[in-house]
């Protein structure tokens, strides 16, 4: 039977394509859903606001341009739900973002459920909502945004609550859904 070297330089060309687009379908891309009420701070401290070492914060990071303190009584929570560890970022002083670590997946469907009551259902149109090993929920404001990625092999959990308008200076234009 003769070669055809169309075909194979074809198959050549296309199976890496269809590989590469085969693992992109295994990730756990979610898409942002418009939130509602948006809070334009966390917990009554709006963002932009000066923030230093006061009787409920203790500086725990010093990096220049940012500082990072924590809660100084008690296990921190978020809403009726405790979490490991709870950070407030200042960029140049101004008050710029929340870090929240949390473990566990009966913690991580109480915070969901908290998240959704606050700034509305996630849209769970089939392709929307994240599988597979990690998965990202997000509710976007106009001045706020949560987003909230949760590891499934390990039950860890982090969720960024950011100023839309000084996210830009923390992460230098990085991604700022890290672990």
């Amino acid at each position: 039977m003769p070669r055809r070297p169309h075909a194979d330089r074809c198959i050549r060309r296309t199976f890496p394509i269809c590989l590469f687009f085969s693992f992109i379908l295994q990730g756990t891309l979610a898409f942002a859903v418009p939130m509602q009420n948006d809070p334009n701070g966390f917990e009554g401290i709006p963002w932009g606001a000066t923030f230093s070492e006061t009787g409920a914060f203790t500086k725990v990071e010093d990096a220049g341009q940012s500082q990072t303190y924590e809660l100084k009584t008690g296990a921190p929570s978020l809403g009726p739900v405790k979490v490991d560890s709870m950070r407030f970022v200042t960029s140049d002083g101004q008050f710029a973002r929340v870090t929240v670590r949390y473990q566990g997946k009966a913690t991580h469907d109480q915070i969901l459920a908290y998240l959704q009551s606050l700034y509305g259902s996630l849209d769970r149109t089939p392709g929307q909502i994240a599988g597979g090993s990690v998965r990202f929920h997000s509710w976007t404001g106009f001045e706020t945004e949560v987003t909230l990625r949760y590891e499934t092999g390990t039950d860890r959990g982090i969720i960024f609550f950011e100023s839309q308008e000084l996210r830009r200076k923390i992460t230098g234009g990085n991604s700022a859904t890290v672990f």
